[in-house]
């Protein structure tokens, strides 16, 4: 392994990784794009309740301009917007499914932070 001189938020290869796919609120919307398919904002609302539509709205437009997600505009009256995964957000599932695999470790997590809470 060779020796860098940059800092490790700069030299480690999955910091952009995860400043994309894990940034609030990505992996929840990804997730249900995934699961029900393409879906109309209100309905993606819908199902992501804890989100405001602002929040929303931003968060589709980062995922669009990342590539993860393709937005459909139909010039119709009234207008509508279907969104779904793109191919490259579909990518990311042996990503997830490792770390839904690793998430049987959380009871140990919450043991540590008891055990620490406890000191």
């Amino acid at each position: 392994m060779t020796k860098t001189t940059q800092p490790p938020e700069l030299a480690c290869p999955i910091s952009p990784v995860v400043d994309i796919v894990f940034s609030r609120w990505t992996t929840p919307i990804l997730w249900t794009l995934n699961e029900y398919g393409r879906q109309r904002f209100v309905e993606l609302a819908g199902r992501v309740t804890t989100i405001t539509p602002k929040v929303l709205t931003q968060r589709m437009r980062q995922l669009e301009r990342d590539g993860l997600v393709v937005r459909t505009y139909h010039a119709e009256v009234p207008p509508r917007v279907e969104y779904e995964i793109s191919e490259l957000g579909r990518s990311l599932g042996p990503l997830f499914a490792s770390l839904s695999e690793w998430s049987v470790n959380l009871p140990k997590v919450e043991a540590a932070r008891a055990a620490y809470d406890t000191r």
